[in-house]
């Protein structure tokens, strides 16, 4: 079986790369010569652990090639993926230009039976978006829509995909239906459950998933608020929360809010979705109202913590949205330190992947250090925004002997109160007095 992915980013390369890793030869396309030259000398333009070592394989044994002539890569594949980007527009509904670009180069270079499958999250209703377009080109074309959502956590995609908790079809196809279980057939032996579905039931399923981890995350938060006022702690009752089966213990870790390229995304698209149909989906709204509050929260925090922001220096550990990632869109780090430097503080930073992003949106206004040492020399404060593994066990004397006041504002709850407090620091978390 011959395989298409048109789009390179995140969510196609971790496709493809895994796809031939399943013994499926693989074609990763995009339009962009720069990224596929880059690809093809096995440089990946994103850091995403593991992903760079798969690909080389891969392309050394024979099954992973990439391309930037989408139609000869078309004619070629039996089973197309679609997974360019889908950005929000200025009214939060999502931006399928580049989905229906897509759609009528496959129209124009139709050559047989052809399966073609959604990868990228997409809002009910593009399934028959895409058929409608092929069809106007390609009356006569012969060609199913399947709907295959992933659900791949940055820093941990090549993991989530070789070991899913479902495996979603979205098909009205039987013959599209047995061709993707085929494609999947290593996933039978590990016995991974399959949801068959329609095609609108499966674009559903992917906002609905997002939109529920986003509100657990913005609850958990509002929680942590809530904790602070009356002397609570927000740790033991995530952990006795997520004790509960019915609730689980993921992502009820009180922070800085959510970021990256997903959870925003996709709650604003499925409230435009819930708006174009006449509902007020409220959760929804209010999680996206959660999030924002609480980013701007933790500015107030330190502000409080500092008697004022203005003309101090301060330290951000960590610039990535999370952990194991360079991806710093929406990122709650970037948010916070926009928000210092307007109330006149000077930053400095440092990040173990995401410096060089974060150059492109800070430039020059912030000071970039080669480690956590260094960004604390000097500082009134050291803020932990990204909990990466080495930020969680920093040599606290030195450190403190560095800064010129031993502030250190905990924002993902890493350090244990008592004993930062024991070792000199005033110290500051989400959710813990």
């Amino acid at each position: 079986m011959n395989v298409g992915v048109i789009g390179a980013g995140y969510v196609g390369l971790v496709t493809g790369a895994c796809f031939a890793e399943f013994g499926v030869n693989v074609t990763c396309i995009d339009t962009n010569e720069g990224r596929i030259t880059l690809l093809q000398k096995g440089v990946v333009p994103f850091y995403e652990p593991g992903l760079e070592e798969l690909i080389r394989k891969n392309v050394n044994e024979g099954r992973l090639q990439f391309s930037n002539n989408t139609a000869e890569s078309v004619k070629k594949s039996d089973v197309i993926f679609i997974a360019v980007g889908t950005p929000s527009l200025e009214d939060g509904s999502a931006d399928l230009s580049y989905v229906d670009s897509v759609a009528r180069t496959i129209a124009e270079n139709l050559n047989g039976y052809k399966v073609i499958v959604t990868k990228s999250t997409v809002p009910v209703g593009t399934g028959e978006r895409v058929r409608n377009i092929i069809q106007d080109i390609r009356n006569d074309g012969d060609f199913d829509i399947v709907s295959n959502p992933e659900f791949l956590r940055e820093g941990s995609a090549i993991g989530d995909f070789m070991r899913p908790d479902r495996i979603v079809i979205g098909s009205g196809s039987e013959r599209a239906t047995s061709v993707m279980r085929d494609l999947y057939r290593p996933l039978y032996l590990i016995e991974t459950p399959f949801i068959t579905t329609d095609v609108e039931t499966a674009e559903m399923i992917k906002y609905a998933s997002n939109v529920f981890l986003a509100a657990k995350i913005s609850f958990i938060n509002e929680m942590a608020n809530l904790c602070e006022k009356v002397g609570a702690n927000v740790q033991v009752v995530s952990k006795a929360m997520g004790l509960d089966k019915r609730i689980g213990p993921k992502f009820l870790h009180a922070g800085p809010g959510y970021g990256g390229s997903c959870f925003p995304k996709d709650v604003r698209a499925l409230l435009q979705i819930a708006e174009s149909h006449g509902y007020d989906f409220k959760i929804a709204r209010s999680v996206i109202e959660v999030n924002i509050t609480q980013k701007d929260r933790m500015i107030t925090k330190i502000e409080h913590a500092l008697r004022g922001a203005g003309g101090k220096t301060i330290g951000i550990l960590g610039l990535s949205f999370k952990p194991n990632t360079n991806d710093i869109r929406e990122s709650p780090a970037v948010h916070i330190i926009e928000g210092l430097l307007d109330i006149g503080a000077n930053i400095r930073v440092y990040d173990p992947v995401a410096m060089e992003d974060t150059k492109s949106v800070l430039g020059q206004r912030v000071t970039y250090c080669s480690d956590a040492y260094d960004t604390a020399t000097n500082a009134d404060a050291i803020i932990l925004v990204t909990e990466w593994n080495q930020f969680r066990n920093l040599e606290l004397e030195r450190l403190k002997g560095l800064l010129k006041h031993p502030v250190f504002i905990d924002l993902r709850n890493v350090y244990e109160p008592d004993r930062m407090r024991k070792s000199g620091f005033d110290y500051y978390s989400v959710g813990r007095s």
